[in-house]
């Protein structure tokens, strides 16, 4: 049964950002465009990689040594180093998807802690909030880069619950990512996927806790339980009169 979280932790790239910018910085070089999921996906399967084996990879150095192997063997119109410089300096550049601000605005004035955590650097998630005019709802940004292992392992969430101040069972997980809501899942947090693709869950992994299109519908969601909780908690003080 869901219940009310007090804090909401957030993944941020592919959650919050929408990265489909970054296929034109891939033909910005002289690349094709499609290369940009490979090189996310990639960077993703290296990071996870380090992560099982006990160590904690930098997510732009993985990013850029990846990204160095993809374009190898294009005809770029650049240098290969100014071709990743300038690709890489992208994910700086994102804005958020349309349903991301309400959304975050809903949840914000619904009481709601609200921090991000990522795998990717707090820069990231910083400009990003910032330009989307959404930095002050987050009282943290918080990335695995001070965390023990990347998402999705155990010691990732167990930090930001140690660095919110609550218990892990205290927060929910909101991402797009099926194995970021599996370990958040498995770490004894809540979860909430967003499925904007209308895509299937796999069924090897935990199921969420909540669906939704959106983070708006996240909010709706959440928004809507609250009241419920509320309404049932004014009934049974209506009884024990």
């Amino acid at each position: 049964m869901v219940r009310r979280p007090e804090v909401i932790v957030f993944d941020v790239n592919e959650t919050l950002s929408d990265m489909s910018p970054m296929g034109s910085r891939f033909t910005d070089v002289g690349a094709p465009s499609e290369l940009a999921k490979l090189w996310f996906a990639t960077l993703l399967r290296d990071g996870f990689a380090l992560a099982a084996a006990g160590d904690n990879g930098d997510f732009a150095e993985i990013g850029a040594e990846v990204l160095r192997g993809i374009l190898r063997g294009h005809e770029l119109d650049r240098s290969l180093e100014d071709a990743v410089r300038h690709v890489m300096s992208g994910m700086l550049r994102l804005g958020v998807h349309p349903d991301v601000a309400d959304g975050i605005r809903a949840l914000a004035e619904g009481g709601f802690r609200l921090v991000t955590l990522t795998n990717g650097g707090t820069l990231v998630a910083e400009q990003l909030l910032e330009g989307a005019g959404l930095r002050d709802a987050f009282e943290a940004l918080l990335s695995v880069a001070d965390a023990p292992l990347w998402k999705p392992a155990g010691a990732s969430y167990a930090y930001a619950a140690a660095s919110c101040g609550v218990s892990v069972e205290d927060m929910m997980l909101v991402a797009v990512h099926p194995w970021d809501v599996h370990g958040a899942a498995k770490a004894g947090l809540q979860s909430a996927w967003v499925n904007r693709s209308d895509a299937a869950y796999p069924s090897y992994f935990v199921d969420p806790d909540l669906v939704a299109a959106g983070i708006d519908g996240v909010a709706e969601a959440l928004r809507a339980m609250s009241e419920s909780e509320g309404s049932h908690r004014n009934d049974l003080d209506g009884d024990n009169r």
